[in-house]
């Protein structure tokens, strides 16, 4: 095990009861045989388990980590052991309730958030976490079907759920409504709070190649988003400054959702070993499971997707659902942008433009005024420009 700030972090080599402990929980989740896990060994005294941290446990991390939406690298930090803690409970398991500060989170919570949607009642979304959103949502339940209305889901609320059938059917019943709630905000960009999130900060530096530092070129690019939503009356709030830190994606979440936003965009740059990986790539939140995904997160990033290459001529890397830390806990549909590699040559004197980053800033822009367009959104993908973008919403009016 070693430390990161304070976080422990197990991979490949390491043993000891954590391990063990890792290695418990991906036989619970189903992606380590019993057989690969060293357990049925005979030493006197009743059965050994394995405490090491193999070939053969890096890879359960890794398809574990594939499964749920999670970043694909072995290690198991506090992201990978959360979601491996969760993934040990089945809904009956345990008494779920509303706790402030501490909150329930696990499979077991997703599936109760996905019956509650399929029942018409809203927890937002299926997320894994048992925030006051799904505390309302029980209770209405459980008002509804003569019960305590408590929040507490214990045995008695369980059979009523057990009683009832669908009542909602022809697609994700959360998808609908979000779609719904954005269709009747309106096409104005105007009185919307987006909270831009530039990576890393404070000592943090994120990536550094060819003389270029994430840390400053995403900030940067936050500025000229800034610049270009402001002229249009959004009211955009900072998640960090030049020498300050938000913190991790958890409190990044927290932040966003305190301030009420609308959208949540998070700017980062990639690296990676191989010096061939380059373009842009966009992420939103989703995982198959229970219908967690957010269907407005993943229609931004693949607008903010297409405009981005169309406007640039960086490779094309897709849009990708994936369950982190910001893009789960966010009340409001949040996207991450990846803008190119810095461990890329190309890519990293692109980045360093101040004009390349213009056009990112532009494209940026113009696919968040086409989101809220919806069906009305008629134009082109790379061909509506910010200086036309007024004209373009007044005709539109008319």
């Amino acid at each position: 095990m070693t430390d990161h700030g304070g976080l422990f972090v197990a991979r490949l080599g390491d043993d000891g009861p954590a391990v063990r402990d890792i290695r418990d929980r991906l036989l619970a989740s189903g992606d380590l045989a019993a057989h690969d896990g060293g357990y049925g060994v005979e030493n006197g005294t009743g059965l050994v388990g394995h405490h090491r941290f193999d070939v053969v446990v890096d890879l359960a991390v890794r398809a574990f980590q594939q499964r749920r939406g999670l970043i694909v690298d072995g290690l198991v930090g506090p992201q990978t052991y959360s979601a491996l803690d969760g993934a040990r409970w089945q809904l009956g398991d345990r008494l779920l309730q509303f706790t402030a500060g501490h909150l329930m989170r696990g499979d077991d919570v997703e599936e109760l958030q996905a019956r509650l949607l399929t029942l018409g009642l809203s927890p937002r979304r299926v997320d894994g976490l048992f925030g006051p959103d799904t505390d309302q949502a029980v209770r209405g339940f459980q008002r509804g079907c003569g019960l305590a209305p408590d929040g507490a889901v214990g045995p008695a609320t369980l059979r009523a759920f057990s009683a009832l059938r669908r009542s909602v059917s022809g697609g994700s019943p959360h998808n609908l409504r979000e779609r719904e709630l954005i269709r009747r905000s309106g096409h104005s960009l105007t009185g919307r709070t987006v909270v831009l999130d530039p990576g890393h900060g404070g000592d943090d530096l994120g990536a550094i190649a060819h003389g270029v530092v994430e840390a400053e070129v995403v900030l940067d690019l936050a500025r000229r988003i800034e610049g270009r939503l402001s002229a249009h009356g959004v009211n955009v709030v900072f998640t960090r400054t030049q020498n300050t830190t938000a913190g991790d994606d958890v409190e990044r979440a927290r932040f966003a959702n305190d301030c009420g936003a609308d959208i949540v965009l998070s700017l980062h740059c990639d690296s990676a070993d191989h010096a061939q990986a380059k373009g842009l790539a966009t992420f939103f939140y989703g995982h198959d499971r229970f219908g967690a995904w957010s269907a407005i997160g993943e229609h931004l990033a693949d607008l903010i997707q297409r405009e981005g290459v169309a406007r640039t001529g960086l490779a094309d890397c897709r849009s990708h659902a994936r369950s982190w830390g910001l893009l789960q806990h966010t009340s409001m549909p949040a996207v991450r942008i990846e803008a190119g590699y810095l461990s890329h040559p190309d890519d990293a004197v692109r980045l360093a433009d101040p004009e390349f980053r213009d056009d990112i800033a532009e494209a940026v822009v113009i696919a968040l005024q086409r989101m809220y367009l919806g069906e009305d959104d008629t134009v082109a993908t790379g061909v509506l420009r910010l200086g036309d973008l007024r004209k373009y919403m007044d005709e539109m009016a008319g």
